[in-house]
């Protein structure tokens, strides 16, 4: 017992000898040191000079280097391909129709798509291309190509600069900078994508700046609400709403800046700090109104810049309400919209599908596929053509007065009758199965003279909510369901086609979920009635009408919704498509674009020695990090305290962005490509700096003690002057060396250019799961 007791006050005087001798860190690794001071400390520093990191003198000439080479690598033969490439066809047609001023709708915010057109403008580029398909020529249209593409190309150099000073005003040595730099600068996907007009540059730039304007505001934290102080926290806000305005994966960085805030107002919270409540407060509102308030209001004028420019009707249309697109100069609702009356003749098309309302002789067969029967009846169904099968006529189911034309103006849940012209049939729906859906409803029409199933021909007309107001009915301006009075199912449409016997066209059956977005029609052409009164008068043009105005707000909110519900719709398969366990692996790439039969192609894929690299270094931490914390338990303590600190607030950082812009994609359900991993890789490159620098410098250390039998991995001290070793130098020499052979080799598939024979395109696939084109 006795012994024990004694082994146990050898062991704590250890443990004080060493806090008696520890290092403490330089001045500018403050940003890293341990926080956990008691509240005299942090009081009496709360206004000292806030600790910066001492400027190298050749960190302004690396940065420069750095950007050079960056421009070199991205502006080399980018007027090569002179053709549209993978997806310009989307981003290079909206910066056409921004220049045109014709609305356009994406699942993207505006910003990435304004700079682009912003480079089409500089770069004298009207608009007049549409940029319809891969493979389109820019030269044979006069479209300025290489402009636009060298906006993206400067943005994406600009990473590698930024990626080295994230590094030293973290506190690492410039050579540590330099090789988390070097393994964005020699990348073979990132070049690939900044070399084209796409969005991605734009928001990893942003995402960028925001992690390093957080940090330098966190260097600040002893000299809080200073100008600097604040200038760095507004900084880190703007930058927020930047990258979410460019993509909506923006979010993932508002998640990395946001836990890090919330885990500094955690330490601020306590009570050992001195800090009273007003005080911690104030630093609450602080955070909210530069991070959350400001950024909402940066992100909206994006928005509004996005309203201001497109006031012109175009290709987005489809996806508003009617009110929004009445909104727009040109839009056929303002020239062509005409109430409709009981008896006139019209055209149903259906809003998702652009399927009109169509019907023919046929009918259904007895049995389908299943084994199910069916009625016989005629068939309805969606067809994409406009075709005389495609007229109805409204048949009130009340008396109408024909000589008050206000009196025949189909009005909001009015009960109405469709008369299909060309067979004389009564359309209708009845408690059968659909062909395709047992859940659904069928759709099909009885003769004109059959009065037995007149209940079920009643349709109740409903218009949608956006067109309430007006409570008439309008062709081409008014969205309206078409609800069975006695079922209650929703007249619908959906893209799988009939069967051969139905011609390959869309099934009509009736949704049970009457509210369904995706069950609004709406009237495309309209022939008047004869017996209107105002027959003569509603032959004429109509007068052009004035604009409708739309509050910004309920714009916004209303593209908003659009957005978030056609991105989470991107559930089609692609070939290219590929789950995120795939992407640190490098195990797929994507075709941007080929030519001559594979000899000349563009496949975007990451450098392998930094993709695996940077996921080693992750594995790294987590390893080093689980053991630390496993031998802590049984009272070992093998990482001295500044060195645990700084790996904890610096890489841990590091690689908490790197899972905040990778983890959540696996909760999706949308189209993913091997891109969405691209910012998660940039955090990746961070982390890896972050842990060589600890590998190869910190985990050096001098014993504090004589040896002895108590001496212990804790006696030790760590070395924390940022002097790389030689041995360490020539290690990561080594490695860079191996990434530069590595972009080499694969920049024919990265440039699209020089042309590869059968065999050196095979070489080139370095694994087996590569989907490359081959010569022939």
């Amino acid at each position: 017992m006795d012994a024990s007791r004694g082994q146990t006050v050898r062991v704590r005087r250890n443990e004080q000898q060493q806090q008696q001798h520890a290092v403490p860190p330089p001045q500018h690794d403050l940003a890293h040191a341990d926080d956990n001071d008691d509240h005299r400390k942090y009081r009496s520093n709360l206004h000292a000079v806030s600790p910066k990191v001492h400027a190298h003198p050749a960190d302004t000439p690396i940065a420069v280097a750095l950007f050079v080479l960056a421009a070199a690598l991205r502006f080399y033969s980018i007027s090569f391909p002179d053709q549209v490439v993978f997806d310009e066809v989307h981003f290079g047609k909206f910066a056409a129709y921004y220049l045109r001023r014709e609305f356009h709708f994406d699942v993207h915010p505006p910003l990435a798509k304004l700079i682009n057109a912003l480079a089409g403008h500089i770069a004298g580029f009207d608009g007049h291309f549409e940029f319809d398909q891969i493979g389109d020529k820019y030269l044979e249209n006069n479209v300025p190509y290489i402009r636009m593409r060298a906006l993206p190309a400067i943005i994406g150099s600009l990473q590698v600069p930024l990626i080295y000073a994230i590094m030293r005003h973290s506190g690492y040595a410039p050579i540590i900078g330099v090789f988390s730099a070097a393994l964005l600068l020699f990348d073979n996907a990132h070049i690939a994508q900044d070399r084209l007009i796409l969005l991605d540059a734009p928001l990893i730039l942003f995402m960028m700046l925001s992690l390093y304007s957080y940090i330098r505001f966190y260097k600040l934290r002893y000299n809080e609400f200073s100008l600097a102080w604040w200038s760095w926290l507004l900084a880190t806000g703007l930058n927020l709403a930047l990258t979410m305005s460019c993509k909506m994966v923006g979010l993932f960085t508002f998640f990395t800046i946001g836990a890090a805030v919330l885990c500094d107002l955690w330490k601020l919270l306590d009570i050992r700090r001195g800090l009273d409540m007003d005080h911690v407060v104030r630093h609450f509102f602080a955070r909210f109104f530069a991070l959350i308030i400001f950024p909402f209001g940066v992100y909206l004028f994006w928005f509004w810049v996005h309203f201001a420019i497109l006031i012109k009707s175009g290709p987005g249309d489809v996806f508003m309400s009617s009110q929004f697109q009445q909104t727009l100069q040109g839009n056929p609702m303002l020239s062509n919209a005409r109430d409709i009356q009981y008896h006139d003749h019209i055209t149903l098309q259906h809003k998702n599908t652009k399927a009109f309302l169509h019907s023919h002789l046929e009918r259904y067969p007895l049995k389908y596929d299943d084994g199910r029967i069916s009625s016989q009846g005629q068939q309805v169904t969606g067809y994409p053509h406009n075709d005389t099968n495609n007229v109805w006529q409204i048949i009130p189911t009340r008396p109408i007065p024909d000589d008050q034309a206000d009196g025949r103006v189909v009005k909001h849940k009015d009960h109405i009758r469709l008369l299909h012209v060309n067979t004389n049939s009564y359309l209708l729906t009845h408690d059968v199965a659909s062909p395709l859906m047992a859940t659904n409803e069928e759709f099909t029409t009885t003769p004109a003279n059959d009065t037995s199933r007149y209940d079920d021909t009643l349709f109740e007309f409903q218009l949608d909510e956006s067109d309430l107001p007006d409570k008439s009915w309008k062709s081409k301006a008014s969205w309206f369901r078409l609800i069975h009075v006695n079922t209650r199912v929703c007249m619908w449409t959906h893209p799988e086609p009939l069967p051969d016997w139905g011609f390959k066209q869309q099934e009509v059956n009736g949704n049970k979920n009457a509210m369904d977005k995706t069950c609004l029609w709406y009237v495309d052409d309209l022939v008047p009635s004869p017996s209107s009164p105002d027959y003569e008068e509603r032959l004429k043009p109509l007068p052009p009408r004035k604009v409708v105005r739309m509050s910004f707000l309920k714009k916004w909110l209303e593209l908003q919704l659009q957005m978030l519900q056609q991105n989470a719709g991107l559930t089609q398969s692609h070939p290219y498509a590929t789950g995120p366990i795939n992407w640190p692996f490098l195990l797929q790439g994507i075709s941007f674009w080929t030519q001559d039969a594979g000899q000349h192609q563009i496949y975007m894929i990451g450098n392998l020695v930094s993709w695996w690299g940077t996921i080693l270094s992750i594995s790294i931490f987590a390893g080093v990090v689980g053991a630390d914390l496993l031998a802590r338990r049984r009272g070992i303590y093998p990482i001295p305290s500044a060195v645990r600190n700084r790996l904890h607030k610096s890489a841990g950082f590091f690689v908490a962005a790197w899972a905040c812009h990778y983890v959540p994609f696996f909760l999706m359900s949308r189209q993913l490509f091997i891109h969405h991993y691209l910012p998660a890789h940039v955090c990746a490159c961070l982390v890896a700096g972050a842990v060589v620098n600890f590998v190869a410098s910190e985990t050096v250390q001098f014993p504090i003690s004589p040896p002895g039998p108590l001496l212990r991995v804790h006696d030790y001290r760590a070395r924390m002057d940022n002097v790389v070793p030689k041995q360490a130098r020539a290690v990561m020499a080594v490695i860079m060396a191996a990434l530069i052979v590595c972009f080499w080799w694969l920049s024919p598939l990265t440039y699209g250019t020089p042309g590869l024979t059968t065999a050196e395109v095979h070489a080139r696939r370095l694994l087996s799961s590569w989907t490359l084109h081959f010569a022939k």
